[in-house]
């Protein structure tokens, strides 16, 4: 298995954070890792999708959990590659304003083997695509006086 995890705390608020989350359209605007992505129906645990990270192939990835206001996880498995990669994306409210952690995990036989190949663009991206995230946040609280 193979695991990693980044943690920033923003002054945007939980409800901004979570609005970016559940709007799938905004994927692709706060994580450069991404150039497509969409969903079979509404942002709820069994619904499917598909996300394409840049220069691949579309990936059908499920979201297996849903806190409204606390996070979401999603799955996409690879049985020929012989993974399944997990992302979970948590809020936290602190009095500093909002803790947000994103973490991958890459399971399966050839998790091993893969996890740090494909781990280590995933490595580089997720910082920035939290980082990004938070920015996008406190851009709308700016833009809506909030």
């Amino acid at each position: 298995m193979w695991t990693f995890e980044h943690t920033v705390t923003t002054k945007a608020k939980v409800e901004t954070i979570w609005a970016l989350y559940s709007d799938i359209s905004t994927w692709v605007a706060w994580d450069a890792g991404i150039v497509h992505a969409s969903l079979e129906g509404p942002f709820a645990a069994g619904t499917r999708g598909l996300l394409q990270p840049e220069g691949q192939e579309k990936l059908p990835f499920v979201l297996t959990e849903v806190e409204p206001q606390r996070g979401f996880s999603d799955l996409t498995e690879m049985p020929d590659a012989g993974i399944s990669i997990r992302f979970d994306h948590r809020l936290a409210s602190i009095a500093e304003g909002t803790r947000v952690t994103h973490r991958v995990t890459i399971a399966g036989p050839n998790a091993d083997h893969l996890g740090a190949e494909i781990g280590a663009g995933m490595k580089n991206g997720i910082p920035l695509s939290v980082a990004s995230l938070a920015a996008m946040a406190l851009e709308r609280e700016r833009q809506h006086g909030d």
